[in-house]
C-alpha cells in the first residue's frame, strides 16, 4: 500500500493506492490518524484502491469515530467494487462521498 499526502490550504488530501486489508489497514491508520485533530479537513481518495477487506472498513470507521467536533472527513473516487461493499454493509450512509477530488475540496472549502 502507498499513501501520499498533499496540503491544499486547510485541507489535507490523502491518496491511497493498493490494497487495504489485514496487513495494511494498521499501516494506514498509523500514518493517517495523526492528521485527525481539531478543525481538520481530510479528503481520502480511494480511486487507486483495488481491494478493501473488512479490516479496511474498520479502519475507515475508526478514522470517522476519531474525528473531533469541527473536523471533517470525506471520501472520494470510490471504485465500484468498494462502493458496492460499502452499500451492502451500510457504510455509505456513514460518510460524505464525492465522485471527484475537486468536488470534495470544494465542499470542504
Amino acid at each position: 500500500m502507498e499513501i501520499n499526502f498533499r496540503e491544499s490550504g486547510k485541507i489535507t488530501l490523502v491518496e491511497l493506492s493498493g490494497e487495504i486489508d489485514g496487513k495494511t489497514a494498521s499501516q494506514a491508520q498509523e500514518k493517517i490518524l495523526p492528521l485527525v485533530k481539531e478543525d481538520c479537513r481530510l479528503v481520502l481518495d480511494l480511486s487507486r484502491v483495488g481491494f478493501m477487506s473488512s479490516a479496511g472498513l474498520r479502519f475507515l470507521l475508526s478514522l470517522r469515530r476519531q474525528m473531533p467536533y469541527g473536523g471533517n472527513l470525506v471520501l472520494t473516487s470510490l471504485p465500484e467494487q468498494i462502493k458496492d461493499t460499502m452499500a451492502i454493509t451500510g457504510f455509505l450512509d456513514l460518510f460524505t462521498i464525492f465522485e471527484t477530488q475537486s468536488e470534495a475540496v470544494n465542499f470542504l472549502s
